[in-house]
């Protein structure tokens, strides 16, 4: 039976999830404090977000973290130095056994030759003659080298005996060697004297001798060991397969710089297969030329000839194939660059050795050509390395292509922050970063398409931007917030629930929602439950049958709210709560009292008419300098001329006292205020004073000058003051609001 593990529920087994109405009320704080909605959106996708429950939901910075500390993984665990290290200890490894395997075969000769030794050689000749016969069919599995063998002969001839000359090194002549072997076990010494033995100990011994010095004079540098043994005439067997294989490989890592794929099915590194590839080079580099020179070749053709070279997954066309072999041609410098330059030059060398000149022509064609159809410089990278890891060229390899995808995928994110997450490759991305941080990713994109499923946002012109629906969103929010606060203090001594009782008025019903005032219409909730169900008394109603009345004053209120948009209110970060107040202001009216009129009107140096729709995107001006309430005024009379209600107020929000005012057309600014800003400002006051219209001000500092100014304004005009902390601007003006109208209803 299996087990099973319970721990206590940490939150941490939960999915970050979250619905369009949270996420848009995040979107709408953050709209207080900037002017764009696009960089708010982009902002959450770079930085991420947390729900209501605590859970975060990584965003793009994150996720970019997350990568380059794989990256940096990666670059902390290998060392790159360990590629020529690895050939050097197979080149060291190659000339200790070719060693050895000289004095094995000077001990062996030695013993032949030691005078009354006939019987031991004879054993011995019958050892070598069996062992010989194993060596026709594998090379260098006798204890006599071919070398021996031959030289054997060569005075065996010289007796007057007769026998096959073996010269070869393998196959026939190593079974006619074993042989002879076999004809000296029953000869002794095989007929040889002790003179003809000495000759023989004394050439090998001189083989061994040039072989030994050569040996010792090899140069210090790998590459040029390479060089060097590749004319040497080995004397071990093995050592001799070894530095084959060795050279095979070197061989198949010289043609991986461009295709490491294609290198991989070639099975040996022949002079047939070489010559085709070779010519495989030569056909693409006439591809390529016929590109430069605006024809376009033959790539079916191209593949009928070469396919084998592709596998199971060739390209598809010519870009395809260059793309592909740009990007390893791109790994393999990018290798190089992050080498020291000793082991840079070493592997360099190395690898261009192991080509003939042709071959090396055609693959320098190739890289020219890439460069102009197909430029790498942005591919090529430079990687510290700090770890002690070895790792093969071949794996070395395959780690710049991985560390090249983290390049791409990070270029990806970058774009994706300035522009839209469309720009990530999802399966690259899933490669490299795992399922869990490709599902946080697809999280990331719901995130979009829950704000435009829900009507809140919409794409246009190249930009996101809010709806009516969504504006109204955050007009609610901003509301509720507000009405929050007003329950908790004792201010609320009235609220929205207030309605007008007497008076001329008006009736309209709408269907219940929460917070409304249960004035049910019971007419219209029992013809709901009928058409929801007919059936016979009694009725069963239902929440969503409700139908509730609302009461509005007949009597209409046009209103200018004028918001100080000077330096100070930014600085001070006054300028987010009063744009709040204003937002939660327009919402009251627009659903509560619809046939009042609300005009905004900004000043700073000098005044205008914002649009209720542009009020979200309102932000800093850093050009403008100044507090001109004078044309503000101006302005806000100009408007309420063309409103017939007799119910008219100014409401201004403001930090300071004006500082800038305008006089035959042009602005004049001064700080500390000049008495002619005061004058023709509080002249606008008995202006607007004469035609009715109340001035209500909101001050969000107490300074001298600022409270002198508004103390002189409201002896002019009548209206009231209220200094507001920023935190409590909102419910100030709300419940100013909201009092006014229960005034003029009663």
């Amino acid at each position: 039976m299996g087990e099973f593990r319970y721990s206590e529920w940490d939150g941490s087994q939960e999915l970050f999830d979250i619905d369009a109405d949270e996420l848009m009320d995040k979107v709408g704080d953050d709209l207080m404090s900037n002017q764009n909605l696009s960089d708010i959106l982009k902002r959450m996708m770079r930085n991420g977000m947390q729900n209501r429950q605590g859970k975060r939901l990584p965003g793009l910075q994150d996720m970019m973290q997350k990568l380059r500390q794989k990256r940096q993984d990666q670059l902390d665990k290998y060392d790159l130095g360990s590629i020529v290290d690895e050939i050097r200890e197979k080149l060291n490894e190659i000339k200790k056994k070719e060693r050895q395997g000289i004095q094995d075969q000077l001990d062996k000769a030695r013993q032949k030759a030691k005078p009354g030794s006939k019987d031991e050689k004879g054993q011995n000749g019958q050892q070598e003659g069996q062992e010989g016969n194993q060596e026709g069919g594998q090379e260098g599995a006798g204890d006599m080298t071919p070398e021996m063998r031959e030289r054997l002969n060569q005075l065996k001839q010289q007796a007057g005996q007769k026998g096959q000359q073996g010269t070869g090194q393998q196959g026939k002549p190593q079974q006619q060697s074993g042989q002879q072997g076999g004809q000296q076990s029953q000869q002794g010494n095989g007929g040889l004297s002790e003179e003809q033995l000495k000759k023989l100990l004394e050439s090998l011994e001189e083989r061994a001798k040039q072989n030994t010095d050569k040996l010792d004079k090899l140069p210090k540098d790998v590459g040029g060991q390479i060089k060097e043994l590749s004319d040497y005439d080995f004397m071990d067997a093995e050592a001799r397969q070894e530095f084959q294989e060795l050279m095979d490989m070197l061989k198949k890592h010289a043609m991986e710089s461009f295709n490491r794929d294609m290198m991989q099915r070639l099975q040996n590194m022949d002079p047939q297969s070489l010559a085709n590839m070779r010519n495989m080079l030569e056909a693409l580099n006439q591809m390529m030329e016929q590109r430069m020179n605006g024809q376009e070749p033959d790539f079916n053709q191209f593949m009928q000839q070469f396919g084998d070279f592709f596998g199971d997954n060739p390209p598809q066309n010519l870009d395809e194939l260059m793309e592909q072999m740009a990007n390893q041609m791109a790994q393999a410098q990018s290798l190089l660059n992050s080498m020291s330059p000793k082991d840079r030059k070493a592997l360099q060398d190395l690898l261009d050795s192991m080509l003939d000149e042709a071959t090396k022509m055609e693959m320098a064609k190739l890289a020219r050509n890439l460069e102009t159809l197909f430029p790498m410089d942005d591919m090529q990278r430079e990687y510290d390395f700090e770890g002690q890891e070895q790792l093969s060229y071949t794996e070395a390899l395959k780690l710049m292509e991985e560390l090249q995808k983290m390049e791409r995928l990070e270029e990806q994110m970058k774009e994706a922050q300035r522009d839209s997450l469309d720009k990530i490759d999802q399966d690259l991305f899933k490669e490299l970063m795992g399922d869990e941080s490709a599902e946080e990713l697809d999280k990331l994109r719901e995130l979009m398409k829950k704000l435009e499923e829900a009507g809140y946002v919409q794409f246009k012109n190249g930009r996101y931007e809010l709806t009516p629906q969504g504006m109204r969103k955050i007009g609610q929010k901003a509301l509720q917030d507000i009405f929050a606060q007003l329950k908790k203090d004792s201010i609320a001594g009235h609220t929205i629930r207030a309605k007008g009782k007497g008076g001329e008025r008006e009736i309209e019903t709408k269907k219940y929602e929460w917070g409304d005032e249960l004035d049910l219409d019971f007419q219209k909730t029992l013809m709901n439950a009928l058409q929801r169900e007919a059936t016979k008394p009694p009725l069963k109603l239902s929440i969503d049958d409700f139908e509730v009345n609302q009461w509005h004053a007949a009597t209409r209120t046009a209103i200018v709210l004028m918001l100080d948009m000077s330096l100070s209110m930014f600085m001070r970060n006054y300028f987010e709560a009063a744009k709040r107040t204003i937002i939660a202001l327009d919402c009251l009216i627009r659903s509560q009292f619809p046939k009042d009129n609300l005009y905004i009107v900004g000043f700073s140096q000098y005044a205008r008419v914002i649009k209720k729709e542009d009020l979200f995107y309102v932000g800093q001006n850093r050009y403008e300098h100044g507090t001109n309430l004078q044309h503000g005024l101006m302005l806000a009379t100009k408007l309420l001329a063309k409103e017939g209600s007799t119910n008219k107020q100014i409401i201004v929000i403001t930090d300071g006292e004006p500082t800038a005012h305008i006089e035959n057309g042009d602005i004049y600014f001064g700080y500390p205020p000049s008495l002619r800003t005061m004058q023709l400002t509080l002249r606008e006051v008995r202006n607007v004073t004469k035609k009715g219209i109340v001035i209500n001000t909101f001050m969000l500092d107490d300074s001298a000058y600022l409270s002198a100014f508004v103390t002189r304004m409201t002896q002019l005009n009548k209206g009231r003051v209220f200094f507001a902390d920023p935190s409590n601007l909102g419910k100030y003006v709300l419940h100013d609001y909201i009092s006014k109208k229960k005034k003029i209803i009663d």
